[in-house]
């Protein structure tokens, strides 16, 4: 069933109240488990172990998979979501915030809700216009918009109840986390560390909006009152003067979960800003709260304990990544536990109630540190920890061992399943950092993104060698009592989506060569996979009407990997939801992915000094939102297929931001005329090169279209020989 519009639908009405059934309340939410029909938060409980009770899928019967509907969300960014499903009605978010509810058996477009994010606030999101998800309570859903707004919307209806502001709009603020409900309050961070913000989680009334409480994750100007005692401990692990200037960085921008016996909402805290840890606190110092999990009590705010997973973090090594909570038998005691996988590579055991370090073990190659001592809790860095004097090639690089994708965690295989990344990356230190404020990210390193422009520039075959040694996307299978993995599944993609595990011994993945596909829990046998016709990035969620089970996922390539890193082509700007159920009947379509220049470029004329300078530039500035080798993998303009016409005002559009109402604003207060020509030089040059290789002909055309049925890289990025 195809479901392409986009507005309201008078006509539904009627059914909606019929279909939403009752409020949501702690009672409901604590008890999760007992109702596992529904998807009631974000990781399907408090526990956010996204593990289904479900079994009517089974590894005998899943083979019978089919699509029982599809929306399309006529968008061309990343879509990360985790649907809610709440008594037949299905609330998912897409890219600019927006909402939707859905029956969730017809796929009946029920409302449409599009808080007008000014596009132009996209340049302050680092990693694409994403959002993941709504939460629930009394009869409101509540979405956190990318320009820093949490909106409660009547879930009937889909009407605006109330719409605060929660964010400094000063500052380059923004949110795609979803928020959690926990007792009447609504719980929602925001990001921005890479650009200049002090981090901070906050609460809000889910009647009236008003704040509740705020904490702030890192110190602020030293020459203000502390906000708390806390605040006061963390300044001291702090140095230097200007830290607080460019923001601190902390943001809590995607990972909570909630233990309400003990009544303690735990969140992952991101990176510093700027990255760099010399920069940002040259005396030393371990930056407390970065990089770090903390427990607050969830009704006041207030700081119960931290664990810094990686003191004086100089890598983007965050700790917002999914956080599971459990109980395991650890030495023979049954211990409430907290588990972690965040970037630094090493899978992390807490004891939830204390903060007490279990056990880390590293769950991918990590070169910055031999392992975690076990009697302090800190990271034993190796040589290759230190960059400041030189620049180190370290692993994790900054996508990390693990990015924002989820986990799941199956209580009866007793298995974490992770969407991981094994990855290295060089580091290395500007000693003439200055905050650059706006649409610039500030990291304190000599080159922003390190190499990356200089591999980018490599021929496409030599640039996927290169990608294919330094980069693999894995499902690794952990058992987090061990320390150990159990199974692997190598992705030829590095980019993934999140996981779902169900009772039956079945874990499903979305993969960024637009497959959705069903494991075995237990072993990692693949049993079935489908053709999305769009990379995945989001989780699939799973819930069940009328006896009947289903399997939902946002297919919507996009996110910091889908918009920068050079693997196979997983978009052709389409995006959809999509939903299976045993013996589903319905079908989309799966449109090619064709770049094809459809006239000749301008004549490069740049000398080879102007290209080799735009080529520097483009990695500082553009790289991060168009792409190595000039391709974004359809996310956004790839710059090689610009046509004539936008070439002629090319420095209209980046100085003078004639498209800054699609979200391209003007970089002129980082870039002259004389650096856009420079820019300008190098893209005519690729793109000459793509027009020669799509005109080839003979052996090397045949082995150009050879090379992109196999890989899905695009003509245009091969040189001709």
């Amino acid at each position: 069933m195809l479901l392409c519009c986009l507005v309201w639908v008078c006509s539904a009405q009627a059914e909606v109240s019929d279909l939403v059934g009752g409020s949501i309340n702690a009672e409901r939410l604590v008890n999760a488990a007992q109702e596992p029909s529904n998807w009631l938060t974000h990781g399907l409980n408090y526990a956010e172990d996204r593990h289904s009770p479900l079994q009517k899928i089974t590894p005998d019967n899943v083979a019978n998979l089919g699509l029982a509907w599809y929306f399309d969300t006529n968008t061309t960014r990343g879509l990360e979501a985790s649907p809610l499903v709440i008594d037949g009605v299905m609330y998912s978010t897409t890219s600019w915030s927006q909402v939707f509810a859905h029956n969730a058996v017809t796929g009946e477009l029920l409302w449409h809700y599009d808080p007008q994010v000014p596009k132009a606030w996209g340049v302050n999101a680092c990693c694409d216009v994403v959002n993941r998800g709504v939460a629930a309570w009394g009869d409101k859903v509540f979405v956190g918009t990318l320009d820093g707004r949490l909106v409660a919307l009547d879930r009937h209806r889909g009407e605006v109840v109330w719409d605060v502001l929660t964010i400094d709009r000063a500052r380059p603020y923004t949110i795609t986390g979803a928020p959690r409900a926990v007792n009447g309050k609504i719980i929602i961070g925001n990001g921005g560390a890479e650009y200049g913000v002090r981090g901070y989680v906050g609460a809000y009334d889910a009647e009236t909006g008003e704040q509740v409480w705020r904490f702030y994750t890192v110190p602020g100007d030293p020459k203000q009152p502390y906000e708390s005692p806390t605040m006061e401990m963390a300044a001291k692990t702090w140095t230097g003067n200007r830290y607080w200037k460019v923001g601190g960085g902390g943001t809590v921008w995607d990972s909570m979960a909630y233990d309400a016996e003990l009544n303690l909402l735990y969140v992952g805290v991101g990176n510093g800003s700027p990255w760099n840890r010399w920069v940002r606190s040259p005396d030393g110092g371990d930056n407390l709260f970065l990089s770090s999990i903390l427990a607050l009590n969830a009704e006041t705010g207030e700081y119960v304990w931290h664990y810094q997973t990686t003191p004086a973090d100089t890598w983007d090594f965050t700790a917002t990544q999914h956080i599971i909570l459990a109980e395991l038998e650890i030495q023979g005691e049954r211990r409430k536990v907290l588990m972690q996988a965040p970037k630094n590579g090493f899978f992390y055991l807490l004891d939830r109630t204390s903060g007490e370090l279990l056990s880390a073990d590293n769950y991918v190659p990590v070169t910055w540190a031999s392992e975690v001592d076990m009697a302090t809790g800190r990271p034993v860095l190796t040589d290759e920890a230190d960059h400041f004097q030189q620049e180190q090639t370290t692993a994790p690089a900054a996508f990390g061992g693990h990015n924002w994708q989820p986990m799941a965690f199956n209580q009866q295989t007793g298995l974490v399943y992770i969407p991981a990344i094994e990855a290295s990356q060089p580091f290395s230190t500007d000693p003439a950092f200055e905050f650059k404020p706006g649409s610039e990210w500030n990291l304190g390193q000599a080159n922003p993104l390190g190499k990356a422009g200089a591999v980018a520039d490599l021929p496409a075959p030599l640039l996927l060698g290169v990608m294919k040694n330094l980069m693999r996307g894995k499902l690794i299978a952990w058992d987090p009592v061990a320390g150990e993995e159990r199974w692997r599944v190598e992705h030829p993609t590095v980019w993934n989506g999140g996981l779902l595990s169900t009772s039956s011994d079945l874990v499903f993945q979305g993969t960024g060569d637009r497959r959705l596909v069903a494991y075995r829990a237990s072993t990692g046998e693949r049993l079935w996979e489908v053709e999305t016709g769009t990379g995945v990035v989001a989780p699939p969620v799973t819930y069940e009407v009328d006896g009947e089970q289903y399997i939902a996922v946002l297919a919507g390539w996009g996110g910091v990997g889908g918009l920068s890193l050079p693997q196979t082509l997983a978009s052709n700007g389409t995006s959809r939801l999509l939903v299976y159920k045993l013996g589903g009947t319905a079908t989309h379509p799966v449109e090619p992915i064709v770049l094809s220049l459809a006239e000749a470029p301008p004549a490069a004329t740049g000398t080879p000094e102007q290209v080799t300078a735009g080529s520097d530039l483009f990695a500082e500035h553009c790289l991060r939102c168009h792409g190595m080798n000039v391709g974004s993998g359809g996310v956004v303009q790839d710059l090689r297929y610009i046509n004539n016409a936008t070439h002629q005002i090319f420095n209209q559009i980046v100085l003078e931001g004639v498209y800054s109402g699609l979200g391209m604003v003007s970089f002129a207060h980082v870039l002259d005329a004389e650096q856009a020509d420079n820019i300008h030089h190098y893209l005519i040059e690729q793109a000459n090169l793509t027009w020669q290789a799509q005109n080839a002909s003979g052996w090397w055309h045949e082995f150009t279209q050879w090379l992109y049925e196999q890989t899905g890289l695009a003509l245009g990025s091969l040189m001709a020989p």
